[in-house]
């Protein structure tokens, strides 16, 4: 787990905002405490939940397919991927999502997990599944580890864009420690086809961060 949320493994995370960097430039974010309430929210009702949740069940394709090597559940999987990708409605984050998780399947393969050849394509979300089956790590472990890792992306961003210094960064990580957790062990046994999503901010952002007339990040 700890090799997954490492920020040096080599995925490409750091040069994405997912429209943080629209939404500080706009002055919709403007302080540590706004951060905080920002990622909150996003925890609470925001897209990454839809994504921790399907966890369990590409979990259970992934185990599946090692067990019994049957392209049922490999069709799962392709299909929990392309939904998941479905979701994000800025081009730029789907296009973000398939190049982590492709960089992410590059790594596994080296470090010698054996995946079908489908998941060559695999997006972020259904890449960080096959880390977990690799690293062999409970569901709850793969899904906590999820979110703690977009929240220090967000964070790793945010030093770089706004007055806020590392060690600020670390008791914000620390304070949502609790909810992160919390959220893992509920979305362990939801279905993320029944979640709703209300981050309807976020998507304007993450459309918006193209005409930004300066940018640090990708998107």
């Amino acid at each position: 787990m700890l090799q997954l949320v490492s920020p040096a493994l080599p995925v490409g995370g750091f040069s994405y905002s997912e429209g943080l960097e629209w939404q500080i430039q706009k002055e919709k974010i403007i302080n540590e405490s706004t951060l905080f309430e920002w990622l909150k929210a996003e925890l609470l009702r925001g897209q990454i939940r839809l994504e921790a949740s399907a966890q369990s069940f590409i979990r259970d394709s992934l185990d599946d397919w090692q067990s019994t090597n049957e392209k049922n559940a490999i069709a799962d999987l392709v299909e929990w991927d392309n939904w998941l990708l479905a979701l994000r409605d800025s081009d730029k984050i789907r296009s973000q999502q398939k190049q982590m998780g492709q960089s992410l399947i590059q790594v596994l393969l080296k470090l010698g997990c054996s995946l079908p050849e489908e998941a060559k394509n695999f997006s972020w979300p259904s890449a960080w599944g096959c880390g977990g089956l690799f690293w062999k790590l409970s569901k709850v472990e793969v899904i906590e580890g999820y979110l703690y890792n977009w929240v220090a992306n967000q964070l790793s961003a945010g030093i770089r864009l706004m007055p806020l210094g590392p060690t600020e960064a670390q008791q914000l990580q620390f304070s949502l420690l609790p909810l992160i957790e919390t959220q893992a062990k509920e979305l362990l046994s939801k279905n993320p086809h029944h979640l709703w999503t209300g981050d309807v901010g976020a998507t304007i952002a993450q459309s918006s961060h193209s005409e930004l007339y300066s940018k640090l990040f990708r998107s």
